[in-house]
Protein backbone atom coordinates (compact mmCIF):
# COMPACT_ATOMS: atom_id res chain seq x y z
CA UNK A 1 0.00 0.00 0.00
CA UNK A 2 1.12 3.37 -0.88
CA UNK A 3 0.44 6.98 0.21
CA UNK A 4 1.60 10.48 -1.45
CA UNK A 5 2.21 13.29 0.66
CA UNK A 6 2.87 16.32 -1.16
CA UNK A 7 4.75 14.79 -4.04
CA UNK A 8 6.80 12.28 -1.63
CA UNK A 9 5.60 8.42 -1.73
CA UNK A 10 5.81 6.63 1.64
CA UNK A 11 5.23 2.70 1.79
CA UNK A 12 3.16 1.82 4.71
CA UNK A 13 4.10 -1.91 6.02
CA UNK A 14 1.35 -4.43 6.13
CA UNK A 15 0.98 -7.94 7.58
CA UNK A 16 0.91 -10.32 4.69
CA UNK A 17 -1.99 -12.39 7.35
CA UNK A 18 -3.86 -9.05 7.80
CA UNK A 19 -6.72 -9.27 5.32
CA UNK A 20 -7.43 -5.97 3.36
CA UNK A 21 -11.09 -7.50 3.29
CA UNK A 22 -12.51 -7.53 6.72
CA UNK A 23 -14.72 -10.05 5.83
CA UNK A 24 -12.17 -12.47 4.93
CA UNK A 25 -11.95 -15.91 5.86
CA UNK A 26 -8.62 -16.86 7.69
CA UNK A 27 -6.04 -18.00 5.42
CA UNK A 28 -4.11 -20.76 7.19
CA UNK A 29 -5.33 -24.17 7.49
CA UNK A 30 -6.65 -25.32 10.78
CA UNK A 31 -4.50 -28.42 12.48
CA UNK A 32 -7.39 -30.57 13.48
CA UNK A 33 -8.49 -34.25 10.94
CA UNK A 34 -11.13 -33.35 8.35
CA UNK A 35 -14.68 -33.85 10.23
CA UNK A 36 -13.47 -33.05 14.15
CA UNK A 37 -14.70 -29.27 14.90
CA UNK A 38 -13.12 -27.68 18.28
CA UNK A 39 -15.96 -28.30 21.28
CA UNK A 40 -17.38 -25.14 22.86
CA UNK A 41 -15.60 -23.74 25.36
CA UNK A 42 -16.27 -24.86 29.39
CA UNK A 43 -17.76 -22.55 31.89
CA UNK A 44 -14.97 -20.99 34.10
CA UNK A 45 -14.48 -20.90 38.15
CA UNK A 46 -11.95 -19.77 40.74
CA UNK A 47 -11.10 -22.93 42.30
CA UNK A 48 -6.88 -22.70 41.38
CA UNK A 49 -5.17 -22.17 44.67
CA UNK A 50 -3.98 -18.39 43.19
CA UNK A 51 -7.49 -17.42 41.81
CA UNK A 52 -8.79 -14.60 43.29
CA UNK A 53 -12.62 -14.62 44.58
CA UNK A 54 -14.74 -12.14 43.67
CA UNK A 55 -13.54 -9.65 45.95
CA UNK A 56 -10.27 -7.78 45.66
CA UNK A 57 -8.21 -8.73 48.99
CA UNK A 58 -7.61 -5.82 51.54
CA UNK A 59 -5.19 -5.24 54.20
CA UNK A 60 -1.42 -3.95 54.98
CA UNK A 61 0.32 -3.32 51.37
CA UNK A 62 -2.10 -4.48 48.91
CA UNK A 63 -2.54 -0.66 47.63
CA UNK A 64 -5.83 0.02 45.54
CA UNK A 65 -5.99 -1.52 42.50
CA UNK A 66 -7.59 0.65 39.78
CA UNK A 67 -7.77 1.12 36.18
CA UNK A 68 -4.57 2.73 34.74
CA UNK A 69 -3.67 4.39 38.19
CA UNK A 70 -0.12 4.80 37.06
CA UNK A 71 -1.03 7.50 35.18
CA UNK A 72 -0.98 9.57 38.13
CA UNK A 73 2.76 9.86 37.81
CA UNK A 74 2.59 11.35 34.39
CA UNK A 75 -0.32 13.74 36.01
CA UNK A 76 1.76 14.81 38.81
CA UNK A 77 4.43 16.06 36.87
CA UNK A 78 2.50 18.32 35.05
CA UNK A 79 2.02 19.88 38.88
CA UNK A 80 5.41 19.55 40.54
CA UNK A 81 6.46 23.13 40.21
CA UNK A 82 3.02 24.11 42.13
CA UNK A 83 4.13 21.98 44.98
CA UNK A 84 5.01 23.92 48.30
CA UNK A 85 7.88 21.67 50.01
CA UNK A 86 9.33 21.53 53.16
CA UNK A 87 12.83 22.97 54.07
CA UNK A 88 14.15 19.30 53.71
CA UNK A 89 11.67 17.54 51.66
CA UNK A 90 13.06 15.72 48.50
CA UNK A 91 10.33 16.45 45.42
CA UNK A 92 10.64 12.82 44.06
CA UNK A 93 9.28 11.41 47.26
CA UNK A 94 6.53 14.11 47.33
CA UNK A 95 5.44 13.51 43.63
CA UNK A 96 5.49 9.69 44.82
CA UNK A 97 3.14 10.19 47.65
CA UNK A 98 0.65 12.49 45.90
CA UNK A 99 0.46 9.90 42.63
CA UNK A 100 -0.08 7.18 44.70
CA UNK A 101 -3.20 9.11 46.98
CA UNK A 102 -4.66 10.24 43.30
CA UNK A 103 -4.72 6.86 42.45
CA UNK A 104 -6.57 5.53 45.46
CA UNK A 105 -9.17 8.22 45.02
CA UNK A 106 -9.37 7.40 41.04
CA UNK A 107 -9.55 3.55 42.24
CA UNK A 108 -12.30 4.75 44.85
CA UNK A 109 -14.55 5.96 41.44
CA UNK A 110 -13.05 2.96 39.07
CA UNK A 111 -11.84 5.34 36.58
CA UNK A 112 -8.44 6.31 35.85
CA UNK A 113 -6.98 9.46 37.43
CA UNK A 114 -7.19 13.05 36.12
CA UNK A 115 -5.95 16.00 37.32
CA UNK A 116 -8.55 17.05 40.05
CA UNK A 117 -7.26 13.69 41.73
CA UNK A 118 -4.44 15.02 41.53
CA UNK A 119 -5.36 18.28 43.20
CA UNK A 120 -7.24 16.75 45.88
CA UNK A 121 -4.43 14.55 46.75
CA UNK A 122 -1.97 18.23 47.03
CA UNK A 123 -4.90 19.55 48.94
CA UNK A 124 -4.97 16.69 51.74
CA UNK A 125 -1.17 16.76 51.90
CA UNK A 126 -0.59 20.26 52.31
CA UNK A 127 1.47 20.46 49.51
CA UNK A 128 -0.83 24.15 48.48
CA UNK A 129 0.75 25.82 51.41
CA UNK A 130 -2.65 25.00 53.76
CA UNK A 131 -0.23 22.85 56.46
CA UNK A 132 1.22 24.75 59.11
CA UNK A 133 4.74 24.13 60.27
CA UNK A 134 4.12 21.23 62.77
CA UNK A 135 2.63 19.65 60.31
CA UNK A 136 5.14 20.06 57.27
CA UNK A 137 7.81 18.66 59.82
CA UNK A 138 5.64 15.43 60.37
CA UNK A 139 5.02 14.93 56.09
CA UNK A 140 8.75 15.82 56.04
CA UNK A 141 9.45 12.77 58.40
CA UNK A 142 6.88 10.61 56.74
CA UNK A 143 7.30 10.73 53.30
CA UNK A 144 11.36 10.70 53.50
CA UNK A 145 12.55 8.45 50.59
CA UNK A 146 8.56 7.61 49.82
CA UNK A 147 9.67 7.11 46.45
CA UNK A 148 12.09 4.68 47.02
CA UNK A 149 10.33 2.77 49.76
CA UNK A 150 6.79 0.88 48.80
CA UNK A 151 6.71 0.30 52.51
CA UNK A 152 7.01 4.11 53.66
CA UNK A 153 4.71 5.50 51.09
CA UNK A 154 1.85 2.04 51.50
CA UNK A 155 2.07 3.67 54.89
CA UNK A 156 1.61 7.12 54.25
CA UNK A 157 -1.55 5.94 51.58
CA UNK A 158 -2.90 3.86 53.47
CA UNK A 159 -3.63 6.39 56.06
CA UNK A 160 -5.72 8.21 54.04
CA UNK A 161 -9.48 7.15 54.98
CA UNK A 162 -11.69 6.77 52.12
CA UNK A 163 -14.26 9.07 53.40
CA UNK A 164 -11.55 11.65 53.52
CA UNK A 165 -10.65 11.10 49.68
CA UNK A 166 -14.36 11.07 48.38
CA UNK A 167 -15.00 14.71 50.16
CA UNK A 168 -14.48 17.84 48.35
CA UNK A 169 -11.06 19.41 50.11
CA UNK A 170 -13.48 22.58 50.90
CA UNK A 171 -15.58 20.97 52.43
CA UNK A 172 -13.19 18.26 54.23
CA UNK A 173 -11.30 20.96 56.25
CA UNK A 174 -11.90 19.50 59.66
CA UNK A 175 -11.48 16.04 58.50
CA UNK A 176 -8.37 16.80 56.61
CA UNK A 177 -6.78 18.57 60.11
CA UNK A 178 -7.93 15.51 61.96
CA UNK A 179 -5.74 13.12 59.29
CA UNK A 180 -3.10 15.78 59.69
CA UNK A 181 -3.21 15.45 63.48
CA UNK A 182 -2.89 11.54 62.70
CA UNK A 183 -0.57 10.79 60.23
CA UNK A 184 2.51 10.56 62.57
CA UNK A 185 1.23 8.18 64.59
CA UNK A 186 -0.32 5.97 61.40
CA UNK A 187 3.79 6.32 59.53
CA UNK A 188 4.76 5.42 62.81
CA UNK A 189 3.11 2.09 63.60
CA UNK A 190 3.91 0.83 60.16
Amino acid sequence: MARRSEGAMFVVPTDPFVPSDPNARPRQQQNLPPGIALPPPGDWRSDRPGDLGPEQPEGRLFGRPGPNVGYAYTLVQRVKDRLRLGPYEHVQDSLAVVAEVAGKRAALYGRAPVIGDIEHAIAILGYDGTAGEAFVAARTAAVHDASHSYYRRRAVVDSVPDSLLRQRPQDAASDIAAWRAALPAAVASD
